[in-house]
């Protein structure tokens, strides 16, 4: 075993519990999306794809077409006014988007029932893969018991499966606090004392996070990746079973032209009752529109940054990413990183699949409504940056609809609420409006504001069936499956669950309408939203918090109930599904975020899944380590006073440290400087944590000559 000496460069460690294996570089090119590069794979088109794609492209097309010309019906009694056209217009945009689901759902429940038109890993049958594969577990401020407890619970399912010398695992931290860092250190001396047999794992944390998860896993790659063919990605919320894993290494191996095989992740372990929604509807519906999406996209199908295989030198050759060029929010490094590699690899040849049916895949849901939001305003802003990619030379068109569908999936938000304003400005604009029913010169006969309301109440009930419907089909579908069917209460409790659901989902669609419509003003404003971690804990905010969060939602959804009100009764009924939202969005969220109120329909019996009846076995294994480290660690500690308490930490921290590069004017580190002279201004650790930012701390941290001068600091008591 090695480690990392001060020079950068792998060396021995003189302790048990290195965390480094040997260098094992990569050169990783940055890709010009100005040009087409040489095809890395040569393959076979795609011939069987043009069926799919022309039923649900083409599909979806026809169905926009009806809508619209019905739409176009009940606003044209007479002849367009401007604001009808307006209406018309954005219509366009949601029905598109809404029929090509519909048609996708459809594609993907004939997939499944059929069992063809799908990539499928074969079966195990008793093997582990020849090469050793890598599985990498990026975490940024995240917690520490709960990583390396995943990281345990893989490394012990990987060896009782006889693949203990198949795989490696790697944390990737790039924590920014010091009390996470100094927290993986620890956890990872506790994973290394554990005496269960293990495939071996190793822990590195980047200095700098540049480029934030992207750059840290091209960093892995450029460091460690020629001895690897192929590495696994997990979020910090990632479980994966050992089986799973080595299906994926073995199909990697019998397949040279693949470059990235992606799992769907199933969500589990997770109370609340907006987790429990998210779990019910991913678990029911999701099967058939995955399925789908794998039927037409075939061997360009898409990466979602987790719970997938790549092939190494695949990305390494094909998916080293530029800067895009401006400053943030449409410049710098790109934030959704995922779909871009994908397109990149796709580029070059390689087949990029993905298998709906494989089981033993897993994520974790966000607790609560506010949770998303945080995390949608990242993925917003990622997913708008790929307009600057979308033109790049030599991708695939069903790449750069992955791109598109993916902008959409947030520009369709501003697009509905500008529907709903510009009925409602209708509805004032005849109502309180004097009507010039002659807007021109000559003109023979008049311009009527009017709609045929008997047609428009048929088209939204066909509008409902669209976006209803898939999840019939996704339940139909479970219900069809025997190890799914007791797993969601049967036929009745199913039923139920999917109208508790669909209320719930249209409760929160005016609220995330509200929130990825700010998120999308706030984009093209240039408001940059930075990297921040998630919380991945059930548990709720103070209703004072959550009320700040929603105030403007709250109040949107009175300006629009008081102005449809002062119309008629009519329009506020036509509305009330987005005002009723929107003026509860405060005590919606909170109670959302409850785990007694997911717990009680838990007892209830509705929005139940498989995979709470009998939780999977990595989740249970999982759980047990989670609470060995726990007592190992103990309650949360600042990263000072863990560090001076357990001198073979502060050696293991010691000897893990790399270099860093010159910072300022004069090669002068200007943060840890200020940290060194606060460090001798205190006369106590305590009095040290007290002057020191968080900034500076990491500086000292980072620092032999800090470490010494701490060591150095006694303790308040001590020192009294």
């Amino acid at each position: 075993m090695v480690g990392v000496s001060r020079s950068g460069v792998a060396a021995p460690v003189h302790l048990p519990d290195a965390a480094l294996p040997a260098d094992a570089p990569l050169t990783m090119p940055i890709q010009d999306f100005g040009s087409v590069p040489a095809p890395a794979v040569h393959t076979s088109a795609d011939r069987g794809a043009w069926l799919p794609r022309l039923f649900v492209f083409g599909g979806a097309a026809v169905l926009t077409a009806i809508f619209v010309g019905e739409m176009y019906g009940v606003l044209a009694v007479a002849r367009l006014t401007p604001i009808e056209a307006v209406m018309l217009a954005l219509f366009v945009l949601n029905i598109a988007w809404i029929a090509f689901a519909f048609q996708q759902s459809l594609l993907g429940t004939a997939a499944l029932l059929s069992g063809r038109g799908i990539a499928r890993v074969a079966p195990r049958n008793g093997r582990t893969p020849d090469r050793r594969t890598a599985i990498l577990i990026p975490a940024y401020n995240e917690d520490a018991v709960r990583v390396f407890a995943t990281a345990a619970a893989t490394a012990e399912a990987l060896a009782e499966a006889g693949a203990r010398d198949s795989f490696d695992i790697f944390v990737l931290s790039d924590s920014t606090d010091p009390d996470a860092w100094v927290a993986e250190e620890a956890a990872f001396r506790a994973l290394i004392r554990r005496t269960k047999p293990r495939a071996r794992v190793f822990y590195r944390r980047r200095r700098h996070n540049t480029e934030k998860k992207a750059g840290n896993v091209a960093d892995w790659c450029k460091r460690f990746g020629a001895a690897y063919p192929c590495f696994t990605i997990f979020d910090a919320d990632s479980l994966m079973e050992a089986e799973t894993l080595i299906r994926l290494a073995l199909e990697m191996e019998a397949r040279p032209d693949v470059g990235l095989l992606q799992t769907i992740p199933v969500q589990i372990n997770r109370n609340t009752l907006f987790a429990r929604v998210q779990q019910f509807a991913g678990r029911v519906y999701g099967p058939v529109m995955a399925a789908g999406l794998a039927a037409w996209a075939r061997r360009s199908s898409n990466y979602w940054g987790h719970n997938a295989i790549i092939r190494t030198s695949a990305f390494v050759g094909a998916a080293g990413l530029p800067h895009l060029r401006g400053r943030p929010p449409f410049g710098g490094h790109i934030m959704s990183h995922d779909f871009v590699e994908a397109a990149l690899m796709r580029r070059a040849g390689w087949h990029v699949l993905l298998d709906p049916t494989l089981p033993g895949s897993y994520e974790e849901s966000p607790p609560s409504l506010i949770d998303v939001a945080v995390r949608d305003r990242r993925w917003c802003q990622g997913n708008l940056q790929h307009a600057k990619v979308i033109v790049a030379r030599g991708l695939r068109w069903p790449n750069r609809f992955h791109m598109i569908n993916g902008i959409l999936a947030y520009v369709a938000s501003p697009v509905w609420l500008l529907f709903l304003i510009a009925g409602l400005l209708l509805a004032l604009q005849a109502r309180f409006i004097r009507q010039e029913y002659f807007t021109e010169k000559f003109q023979l006969f008049p311009t009527w504001p009017v709609i045929d309301s008997e047609r428009a109440i048929g088209l939204f009930v066909a509008t409902m069936a669209l976006l209803f419907l898939p999840k019939l089909l996704g339940l139909a579908v479970a219900l069809m499956d025997r190890a799914v069917r007791p797993g969601i209460g049967g036929p009745l409790r199913a039923g139920a669950s999917v109208l508790a659901e669909s209320l719930l989902a249209a409760l929160i669609a005016p609220i995330m309408m509200a929130i990825q419509s700010a998120a999308v003003a706030d984009i093209l404003l240039g408001r940059d939203a930075g990297w921040n971690p998630q919380r991945r804990d059930d548990g709720s905010l103070p209703f004072a918090e959550v009320m700040r969060r929603h105030r403007a939602h709250t109040a949107l959804g009175l300006v629009l109930g008081g102005s449809a009100w002062a119309v008629s009764v009519q329009v506020l009924a036509w509305l009330s599904p987005a005002v009723i939202g929107l003026v509860l969005s405060a005590p919606l969220s909170a109670l959302m975020a409850r785990r007694d109120a997911g717990l009680a329909l838990r007892r209830a019996g509705l929005l139940a899944t498989p995979e709470e009846a009998a939780p999977p076995p990595i989740l249970t294994r999982t759980d047990e380590a989670t609470e060995a480290f726990s007592e190992a660690l103990g309650p949360p500690c600042e990263a000072f006073s863990r560090l001076l308490s357990d001198p073979a930490l502060l050696a293991f921290h010691r000897a893990s440290l790399t270099p860093d590069q010159p910072h300022g004017r004069g090669g002068i580190d200007e943060t840890l400087v200020l940290g060194l002279a606060r460090l001798d201004a205190a006369d106590s650790v305590e009095e040290a944590v007290r002057y020191l930012s968080k900034r500076e701390k990491l500086a000292v941290l980072a620092d032999p000559q800090g470490l010494d001068r701490l060591a150095l600091l006694p303790h308040a008591r001590a020192a009294e």
